[in-house]
């Protein structure tokens, strides 16, 4: 089944002139976000994320190139047809934006305070909103009263009020807890799921990345250097950008005081295994070890779930007569679904 985009940029180019001359945000941007889908941009700070998202609504205008909104060319809109747009691709933020003065139905009211709607009719959508995202008493609170959480789903709540059919997040789970983040992104992935919002997530945190997104595209000083499907792109990352992304989560980063530590004794043998089919992960340390008769201990294992794929791998020391090491070590290389690097060999 073939995919409709929602958005695309095509050779999009954002530069600002700065007193020390002038900055190069984005450069020849190409991206495509299909609709329906969790799409995440990742990168770290001054990449052109919050840049990037920007140029979706309209708030910021492509220096070149053009990005499009299902058929139409946004930085080509006049000032009432981007506020028509922006009805249908809302954007929620880091620091939640909300007016301390007013209530949280006020809040959640305020995009649609000057479309004619009835009393009633307005009170029944922020009602139905406010139970949506979690919070059905809070109506008549202030922000002051809530936690960064709640403010955070008012502020989804007061996105969603025009029925949008874009949903931008900059860097929306940021000033939150790990667990505040993780309530959000399930509010999110229901809202995905159950509306067919279609969700763009700019952020530094891979955790994001991991827990909800299909797609990804990773930005580094102003280009995407890598984009794809998440799991294959988390498999097989081919730029060293990605991979630092990657091993800021991973438990199996080997550092010269974890080898030290662990004392290699004649006949063994360090080695990491990661796990490259996420369809089936084999039971490979049972098999060597009856197959080979040697002894597999696993020092750190760590894998992870993500869009119902295994991903990951396991640090193993091996131990036996030179010989059925070896072979065990031939053996695990001949497998198709993982791959094998002898990290080190007893002195």
């Amino acid at each position: 089944m073939t995919e409709t985009n929602v958005i695309n940029f095509n050779k999009v180019n954002k530069s600002f002139d700065t007193d020390t001359g002038v900055n190069h945000v984005l450069k020849d941007i190409d991206l495509a976000i299909p609709k329906g889908k969790i799409f995440g941009v990742i990168g770290y700070s001054g990449a052109g994320k919050s840049t990037l998202i920007r140029c979706i609504n309209g708030l910021e205008k492509p220096t070149s190139g053009t990005v499009t909104f299902n058929d139409e060319t946004v930085n080509q809109l006049n000032h009432h047809d981007l506020l028509q747009l922006r009805g249908k691709v809302s954007m929620i933020f880091q620091q939640f934006n909300l007016m301390p003065g007013r209530t949280i139905a006020e809040n959640i009211a305020l995009p649609i305070k000057y479309k004619g709607l009835d009393k009633q009719t307005v009170t029944d959508k922020v009602n139905k909103l406010l139970e949506l995202v979690g919070l059905p008493d809070k109506g008549s609170a202030y922000p002051a009263a809530l936690s960064g959480g709640q403010k955070q789903r008012v502020a989804i709540a007061r996105a969603l009020v025009n029925d949008p059919e874009v949903l931008l997040c900059d860097e929306a789970t940021s000033a939150l807890d790990p667990e505040t983040t993780d309530s959000i992104l399930d509010l999110l992935k229901q809202l995905n799921h159950d509306y067919g919002i279609t969700i763009i997530i700019v952020t530094h945190e891979m955790h994001v990345i991991e827990s909800i997104c299909d797609d990804i595209a990773v930005l580094d000083k102003g280009r995407i250097v890598e984009q794809g499907n998440v799991y294959a792109v988390f498999s097989n990352p081919q730029n060293q950008l990605t991979k630092r992304f990657i091993n800021t989560t991973s438990n199996l980063n080997i550092s010269s005081e974890l080898i030290n530590s662990i004392h290699l004794k004649t006949g063994q043998r360090l080695i990491q295994l990661n796990y490259r089919d996420g369809e089936t992960v084999t039971p490979l340390i049972s098999e060597i070890s009856r197959k080979f008769s040697i002894n597999a201990n696993i020092i750190i294992g760590d894998i992870k779930l993500i869009q119902k794929q295994f991903l990951g791998g396991l640090i193993i020391v091996l131990e036996g007569t030179t010989d059925k090491v070896a072979a065990a070590q031939a053996y695990l290389e001949q497998q198709t679904d993982v791959d094998i690097e002898v990290i080190e060999n007893a002195k």
